[in-house]
């Protein structure tokens, strides 16, 4: 199979740092997340200040500095879906970021894992494209090897509730089937999300330090899919006290 074939050559024919330059006072420490609701509502919170652009064809997205509590932090919002996530990631690594604390919506494939529930992958199957372009092949992969024990202690201390597990990661949602998703919880998955294999798997190609979490949306654990407060305003001040944690967790480790 093609996905078998990779090659672990560091250089490429064009790399990141031809694309992009070395940002003086760029953050070494990021904060992002996924839905622009959200993202707007940060950067706003805190006052972001432009300091970069991340484009693509598909157009131009404001990358901030904020300050909080004494410390900088970069704040931007994501890609959705692994390629032009990844693609994101490797230009502001290119720019100056070294440490990415990255938070967004996954489908839970446990019924009992409640809306906007705190999840932490501890590993992920590699049901997309790119992270075999930067590790061999494999069904699975580590996530999070450094930091879980320091975000746990800071949920605890907020008096979140969380559940850690397996992630099923997927370029295809769409076609998340009834024996696709039964067959990844016989697997002990017990959330899907489209981008975190592959950015563990940049994480370790590229020796960044990355820390992905989820907050719980939408149920595909029963007869008819549950949309919960999946891409809509609902419950939009939680989510933003989900990630001001983010930020928190982020300054903790920007010492």
């Amino acid at each position: 199979m093609i996905l078998e074939e990779y090659d672990e050559t560091l250089n490429s024919t064009f790399d990141p740092y031809e694309v992009e330059n070395v940002i003086e006072g760029f953050p070494k420490t990021g904060v992002t997340c996924f839905s622009k609701k959200l993202f707007d509502q940060l950067v706003s919170r805190f006052g972001g200040v432009e300091i970069a652009l991340s484009s693509n064809g598909n157009g131009k997205s404001p990358i901030y500095k904020i300050n909080y509590d004494g410390k900088d932090l970069a704040l931007f919002m994501s890609r959705v879906g692994a390629p032009a996530c990844i693609v994101q990631y490797e230009e502001l690594f290119a720019m100056g970021l070294e440490r990415i604390i990255v938070f967004g919506t996954c489908g839970v494939l446990d019924k009992s894992i409640d809306d906007l529930a705190v999840i932490i992958p501890d590993s992920a199957i590699r049901d997309e494209g790119t992270s075999y372009h930067y590790l061999k092949s494999a069904r699975e992969i580590t996530v999070n090897p450094k930091y879980k024990k320091e975000f746990i202690k800071l949920l605890k201390e907020h008096n979140y509730s969380y559940v850690t597990g397996k992630v099923w990661t997927t370029d295809a949602p769409y076609r998340e089937t009834r024996k696709k998703v039964l067959a990844r919880k016989e697997e002990g998955c017990i959330c899907v999300d489209m981008e975190c294999s592959a950015i563990s798997a940049l994480a370790k190609f590229r020796d960044k330090e990355v820390f992905q979490f989820f907050y719980a949306a939408d149920n595909l654990d029963s007869a008819k899919w549950d949309k919960r407060s999946l891409g809509s305003n609902e419950k939009l001040s939680d989510k933003e006290m989900i990630g001001l944690l983010a930020i928190k967790f982020a300054i903790s480790l920007n010492k």
